[in-house]
C-alpha cells in the first residue's frame, strides 16, 4: 500500500514512529456486512507503568495542578484580539490551591506531564515548580486555548498532552519564508479590499477586514493536506471573506469577479441561467505546495445565503468522492484505504450561525456514523463575535460558540486572530488530530469584523464601545507587516512593493474585465460528467427505454431475496421470500418493494450504484423493502443484492440519524458528485420533508438555474390519505409544484420542456421501476420527487407484471381508463392522481357504471404532460364533464398546478373547462377524527359519481 494511505501518518516524525500502532475492533457487529460500513478506527495506547502510577498517586497535588492548566488554561488564555471576553480571575490555575507553594520545590513530572514519546518511561525528570507552571501556562494560557480534557477517550487526551507539552521554543519557530508568505496573504487580502472599496463603494463585499487569519489558515490546512497525501479538498463555507479566499488563494480570476460586479454572467450565454450573486461563486483550482507529491485539488462548494445549508452538502459530496476512489482502490488490490485518505472536508461557519443554526448539531450528528463519516472534517470557525447586530451575550447560552461541538466530544482550539503564526500553529495541531483520528475538530478564530455585516452597514448604532475600539486599532495585516520589518525579515520597501505590485494587477485584471467572457459550455460537464449533456439541449434524452429483459430481472428477483447458508432471517421473512420468489417466477403480482428491487439490481448489474438513505431505510418504514436482512443470533447483515449479484454496481443501505435537513443535504451532496450513482432519500412519511425544506428550496429546485449543477437525486415521500392523521398523510404536493418553473401553454411542436424537476405520483410498481430507472438512464440528471405510496405498498389490484418491466417498456406519464372498452359511452372523465383511482375503479363496479365514468391517471405532474393528456381526453368525445377530483384539501394537492394547464389542453381540444371536485379548502391536509376523515372521504368518492346513472 502506498504511503499516501498510510492510515497512522502523523506530521511529527519521532513520534509517529513511536506512536502504538492501530487496532481494528468493531463497536458492534450490526453492520459487519453491510456495503459503503467502515470499521471505526480504535487505538492501543500502553497505560501507565508503575513507575508512574506510582508518582501520580505520590505527587497528586502536583497532578491535580497539572490536570487543572489543561482543562481550565482557556478560561484565562489571552484570545480575543479586542479583550471583550470577561475572562476573571481562575482559582484553579494557582498552584497554591493544591498545596504547592515553593516555587523552587522539585518534582518528578514522569507520567504527570509529557515530555516524551507515549509509552516512553525516561525513569525520574525533576522539574522546580516554576518551571511547571511556566512551561503549562505557555502552552494552556497563551494566545491558542486548547479544550480536549472533555474527551471520554484517554487516549485522545494523551494524544493532545503529549503534543502540545512536547514542543519547546525551537519546535514552534516559523521560518522566515513560511513567514514572507503569510505576509503575502495577509497584504493582498487588505489591498483586495481597499481596491474593491474604492473602485465599487456602494458594493456589499462581505468583506474579510479584521478576519485577514483566515487565509494563512487555510493556507497552512491545505499544505498540510497535500504533503499527508489528500488529493481532494471540499470545502463549503459562507458568504464573509469568500472574495478574497477566491482570489488570494484559490485562483479566480479578480476581472471574471470585477465582470460581475458590473452586471456580467458568470455563466456561458447559451445556457440562458439566472446565475448567483458575488458572495456566492465558486472556484476548484488544484493547489502545489512544497513537500506534496501531487497538487491538491480545493473545491469551493456554491452556497446559498442561508447559512451552514452548504455543509451537509460538503459532508454528502466528499463521502461520494470517498468510495469512488475506494472502490477504485479496491479493484486493484489496495484495501487499506479509509475515508479520509485522499480526500478531505474543510467546513467555514460563522459564530452566530455555528450556535444558531440546528443544522450544524444535525451535521456534527452524522460525522461519526458509518455510512456518512468522511474521515473527520476539520471546521474553521471565523469567530466576529457579533451575529448581523447581535452580541454574543444574546447569540448563545454558552460561553463559546463552539460549545455545541462537545456534543460529539470533538476537541476544539481557540486561536488569538491578531497572530497569523499562531493560528497556523493551532492548524497544525488540527491537521495533525483529524489525519490520525479521522475524526472532527474545531478551530475557533477569534478575530472581529471591521465594518457591519456588510460594508453599507452602521455597526456602532447597536455596538458603539465594539467600534470605537475597532477604529482606533491597526489592521492585522499592517501589525504583522510591522513586526517582520523589526525582526528583519521583511524591508519597509519589500512590504510596500508587495502591496503595490498587488493593486497595479488589480487595477489591470479591471481593465480586462470589459473583454470577460465566462467558461464554454463544456465546462460544466467535466471529469465524472463527462459524456453526459445539457438538459435543454437538442441531445437530450428525456424519454429513454428503461425496461430490463425478463431473464435479468428474475435473476435480480431471486438475489434479491437471497439468504446465505447458516444466516437465520426472521420467521415473518420466510413469507416475504417465499412471496417474492412465487411473483417472480409467475411473472405476476409484483409488488412495489419486488419492483425496487429489481429496479435497483437491474442497475447495479449496469455498473451503477445505489445509495437509499433515512430513517428505516433497511427494512422500511411500513416493513416493505427488507433490503437488508439481520441474522436473529448475531444481528450480523447481509444486503442479499450485494451479495447475490457478481456486478460492479453495489447497493449502499444508510439508515440514518432522526435528521431531514442534514441527511437530505448530505444526499444531495452525493448527487453532485457521481452521476452514475442512484442516490435516494426516503422521509419517514412525506409530511416530514418539510424539517428539510431549506435544501429544496435552495438547492434542489434551483441549483441548476442558479449554478449550472445538475443533480439525478430522488426524493420518495410516502403520500396519501388514509386516517392517519394532520402529519402522516401528506407530502405537501402543491409546494413541490409551486417550486417547478413548468410552463403553462400548450405547444404541441415544442421539444420537452426543461423543468428544474420532475414530479411524480406512480399508481403501479412498473411505474415506479421505470421512474427510478430513468434517472440514471437519461443523459443528464434531474431531481426527481415521488409521491409514494403507503396503501398501495401491498394492495393486490396495483400490482404489476415481469411483462410492465420487460424490454421496450418506459413510463407513461399519463394511463387512460384500461376498462373502457367503448370511449363513446362515457359522460364524465375524471383525471386524477394516486391511490384514489383504485379506490374508485372498485366504486364503479359496485355502482356499475363502468361505461359511463372514465378514470385518466396523471402519473407525472412536473413536467406536466400536455400531449399525452391530450390524446388520452380526446378519446372520450362525447363526455359532457372533465373532472379533476383530489382526496387533498382544494388549496393543496396538484388542483392549482393542473388547472390552468389542463384547461390549456381543453380549449385546444375545443372543450369547455375543468372542474373541480374533492374537499373544500382547509389548513390541515387531513382530520385527525376518525369519523370526521371517513365522512370527508366518503363525500371525495361520491363527487366521481354524482349524477350518473
Amino acid at each position: 500500500m502506498s504511503n499516501v494511505c498510510a492510515s497512522s501518518y502523523l506530521l511529527t516524525a519521532p513520534a509517529r514512529t513511536r506512536w502504538p500502532t492501530l487496532s481494528t475492533k468493531l463497536r458492534r457487529s450490526y453492520y459487519d456486512y453491510s456495503y459503503g460500513y467502515r470499521e471505526p478506527r480504535t487505538f492501543t495506547l500502553p497505560d501507565y507503568t508503575p513507575t508512574q502510577l506510582h508518582n501520580r498517586t505520590v505527587n497528586a497535588p502536583l497532578l491535580r495542578h497539572v490536570d487543572s492548566l489543561r482543562t481550565h488554561g482557556h478560561r484565562a488564555a489571552r484570545i480575543d484580539p479586542l479583550d471583550l471576553l470577561q475572562r476573571e480571575e481562575v482559582a484553579a490555575l494557582n498552584p497554591s490551591r493544591y498545596g504547592l507553594d515553593d516555587p523552587n520545590q522539585t518534582y518528578d513530572i514522569n507520567g504527570i506531564i509529557w515530555t516524551h514519546p507515549v509509552g516512553e518511561d525516561a525513569g525520574p525528570e525533576l522539574w522546580p515548580l516554576e518551571w511547571i507552571t511556566r512551561h503549562l501556562r505557555d502552552v494552556y494560557v497563551g494566545r491558542i486555548a486548547y479544550e480536549y480534557m472533555h474527551s471520554p477517550s484517554k487516549t485522545e487526551r494523551l494524544w493532545f498532552s503529549h503534543l502540545l507539552e512536547s514542543q519547546g521554543e525551537e519546535d514552534r519557530r516559523v521560518g522566515a519564508e513560511e513567514r514572507k508568505r503569510i505576509h503575502e496573504l495577509l497584504a493582498h487580502s487588505e489591498v483586495f479590499d481597499q481596491f474593491l472599496q474604492l473602485k465599487f463603494p456602494n458594493l456589499k463585499r462581505y468583506g474579510l477586514e479584521g478576519g485577514e487569519s483566515m487565509l494563512p489558515a487555510l493556507d497552512a490546512l491545505f499544505g498540510s493536506a497535500a504533503q499527508a497525501g489528500v488529493e481532494h479538498i471540499i470545502v463549503g463555507m459562507p458568504h464573509r471573506g469568500r472574495l478574497n479566499l477566491l482570489t488570494g488563494l484559490l485562483e479566480y480570476p479578480p476581472s471574471a469577479l470585477f465582470h460581475k460586479i458590473k452586471g456580467g454572467s458568470e455563466v456561458p450565454e447559451e445556457y440562458s441561467a439566472g446565475g448567483d450573486v458575488i458572495s456566492h461563486l465558486t472556484a476548484s483550482p488544484f493547489l502545489e505546495y512544497y513537500g506534496a507529491r501531487r497538487p491538491v485539488k480545493v473545491s469551493l462548494l456554491p452556497n446559498p445565503s442561508h447559512l451552514e445549508a452548504i455543509n451537509p452538502v460538503a459532508l454528502g459530496k466528499t463521502r461520494a468522492k470517498q468510495f469512488a476512489l475506494l472502490k477504485m482502490l479496491e479493484r486493484a488490490g489496495e484495501t487499506g484505504c479509509r475515508p479520509g485518505d485522499r480526500v478531505m472536508c474543510v467546513q467555514l461557519h460563522g459564530d452566530a450561525s455555528f450556535t444558531g443554526q440546528g443544522i450544524v448539531m444535525e451535521g456534527l450528528g452524522l460525522s461519526n456514523l458509518p455510512h456518512y463519516t468522511v474521515g473527520g472534517s476539520v471546521h474553521l470557525v471565523v469567530n466576529n463575535s457579533i451575529g448581523y447586530t447581535t452580541p454574543a451575550s444574546s447569540a448563545r447560552s454558552s460561553l463559546y460558540c463552539s460549545d455545541v461541538a462537545k456534543m460529539i466530544n470533538a476537541p476544539v482550539l481557540h486561536v488569538n486572530g491578531d497572530y497569523p503564526e499562531d493560528v497556523q500553529r493551532a492548524i497544525d495541531v488540527a491537521f495533525k488530530y483529524r489525519n490520525y483520528f479521522r475524526k472532527d475538530i474545531i478551530v475557533d478564530l477569534i478575530v472581529y469584523r471591521r465594518w457591519g455585516h456588510n460594508e453599507l452597514d452602521e455597526p456602532a448604532f447597536t455596538q458603539p464601545l465594539m467600534y470605537e475600539k475597532i477604529r482606533s486599532r491597526r489592521s492585522v495585516p499592517a501589525l504583522y507587516e510591522e513586526r517582520l520589518i523589526d525582526e528583519n525579515v521583511l524591508t519597509k520597501d519589500a512590504a510596500e512593493a508587495v502591496r503595490a505590485q498587488h493593486k497595479e494587477f488589480l487595477a489591470s485584471e479591471l481593465t480586462a474585465a470589459g473583454s470577460h467572457k465566462p467558461g464554454s459550455a463544456l465546462s460544466v460537464l467535466q471529469g465524472q460528467w463527462q459524456g453526459l449533456v445539457w438538459p435543454a439541449s437538442q441531445t437530450a434524452e428525456w424519454d429513454p427505454e428503461t425496461g430490463v429483459d425478463g431473464d435479468t430481472l428474475e435473476r435480480v428477483g431471486r438475489a434479491s431475496v437471497s439468504v446465505p447458508e447458516g444466516f437465520e432471517i426472521h420467521s415473518r421473512l420466510q413469507r416475504h421470500v417465499k412471496h417474492r420468489l412465487q411473483a417472480v417466477e409467475a411473472g405476476q403480482g409484483l409488488d412495489w418493494a419486488t419492483a425496487e428491487a429489481l429496479a435497483f439490481g437491474s442497475l447495479m448489474l449496469e455498473g451503477y450504484d445505489v445509495r437509499i438513505s433515512g430513517q428505516d431505510v433497511g427494512r422500511g418504514t411500513f416493513s416493505q423493502r427488507h433490503a437488508m436482512l439481520v441474522d436473529q443470533r448475531t444481528e450480523g447483515v447481509v444486503v442479499p443484492l450485494n451479495l447475490a449479484l457478481d456486478c460492479n454496481g453495489r447497493l449502499e443501505l444508510a439508515n440514518s440519524s432522526l435528521s431531514e435537513m442534514a441527511v437530505l443535504g448530505f444526499e444531495y451532496g452525493v448527487s453532485w458528485e457521481k452521476p452514475d450513482i442512484l442516490p435516494i432519500w426516503e422521509a419517514q412519511f412525506g409530511d416530514f420533508f418539510n424539517g428539510a425544506q431549506v435544501i429544496i428550496d435552495t438547492f434542489v429546485s434551483s441549483a441548476e438555474t442558479k449554478w449550472l449543477k445538475q443533480s439525478g437525486l430522488v426524493l420518495l415521500l410516502p403520500h396519501g390519505l388514509d386516517g392517519a392523521g394532520p402529519e402522516h398523510s401528506s407530502s405537501r404536493i402543491e409546494r413541490m409544484l409551486q417550486l417547478t418553473n413548468d410552463r403553462y401553454s400548450f405547444d404541441a411542436g415544442a421539444g420537452p420542456a426543461n423543468v428544474n424537476m420532475n414530479i411524480a405520483f406512480p399508481t403501479t410498481p412498473a411505474q415506479y421501476f421505470h421512474l427510478l430507472r430513468r434517472q440514471v438512464k437519461r443523459n443528464f440528471r434531474k431531481p426527481l420527487v415521488v409521491a409514494g405510496p403507503k396503501g398501495l405498498l401491498r394492495l393486490a389490484a396495483a400490482a404489476s407484471s415481469l411483462k410492465d418491466l420487460s424490454a421496450g417498456s418506459r413510463f407513461r406519464p399519463v394511463i387512460a381508463d384500461p376498462a373502457i372498452e367503448s370511449p363513446s359511452t362515457v359522460s364524465r372523465v375524471v383525471c386524477l392522481t394516486g391511490k384514489l383511482y383504485y379506490d374508485l375503479v372498485k366504486e364503479r363496479q359496485k355502482r356499475q357504471l363502468e361505461g359511463k365514468v372514465a378514470f385518466v391517471r396523471v402519473e407525472e405532474l412536473s413536467p406536466f404532460p400536455f400531449q399525452p393528456i391530450a390524446e388520452a381526453l380526446a378519446q372520450y368525445d362525447g363526455a359532457k364533464e372533465i373532472v379533476w377530483l383530489q382526496e387533498e384539501p382544494r388549496n393543496q394537492g396538484a388542483w392549482t398546478h393542473i388547472e390552468p394547464r389542463l384547461n390549456a389542453v381543453l380549449e385546444r381540444l375545443g372543450r369547455g373547462r375543468v372542474t373541480y371536485k374533492g374537499r373544500k379548502e382547509d389548513a390541515v391536509p387531513a382530520p385527525g377524527i376518525a369519523s370526521l376523515y371517513a365522512q370527508q372521504q366518503k363525500a371525495v368518492i361520491d363527487a366521481a359519481f354524482d349524477g350518473l346513472q
